[in-house]
């Protein structure tokens, strides 16, 4: 199971992208409302998340846990004591924890970046504490896997695809979406 977390003001396309393109190849996928189930993206877009974060508890079934950014959207994650716990849990019993844009600073804030390379959005590598800043679309470091922005969403998406399922049916999926990487 992979838990997409929701705060007000998150990025619609990195949250989106990566629910439609898990669910595409066979990924169980819940998006979490943090504080609500409807939830106010960045652009204004409102979302009915699939559970509130008071019905939220990590399990053995939990594979990956998604942070998209946009702001404020991004601090408002790092203010729920919802997604900090996920995040200890997947630290503690080696999941995966996947961060876009602005929010890989959470983990950053944590010190959880130290001595793993990372991505984030131009302009908040400062705030990935220890980490060694990666170039390219995506990074993958250990159980950290990592990306820019919205115009990375794709291939964030694809690579969790890959992560989980396989580079096989990543590359079948690119290829059924006629998405051809820059």
């Amino acid at each position: 199971m992979v838990y997409v977390f929701l705060a007000d003001g998150f990025e619609e396309i990195e949250a989106l992208t990566v629910v439609d393109l898990c669910r595409r190849s066979g990924i169980d996928v819940k998006t979490v409302g943090i504080g609500r189930e409807a939830i106010r993206g960045s652009h204004g877009i409102l979302v009915q998340a699939d559970v509130k974060d008071t019905d939220f508890a990590p399990d053995a079934e939990t594979e990956m846990i998604v942070l998209p950014g946009g702001m404020p959207g991004t601090k408002n994650l790092e203010a729920s004591d919802t997604v900090q716990k996920a995040i200890d849990f997947c630290v503690t019993n080696n999941k995966y924890v996947a961060a876009i844009c602005a929010a890989p600073s959470i983990l950053g804030h944590r010190g959880l970046l130290r001595g793993h390379k990372a991505l984030c959005y131009a302009g908040f590598e400062s705030q990935l504490e220890g980490a060694e800043i990666a170039y390219g679309t995506v990074c993958l470091s250990g159980s950290f896997l990592t990306s820019r922005g919205p115009g990375t969403a794709v291939d964030f998406s694809l690579k969790i695809v890959e992560i989980l399922k396989s580079r096989e049916i990543s590359e079948a999926l690119a290829s059924s979406l006629l998405y051809t990487s820059r």
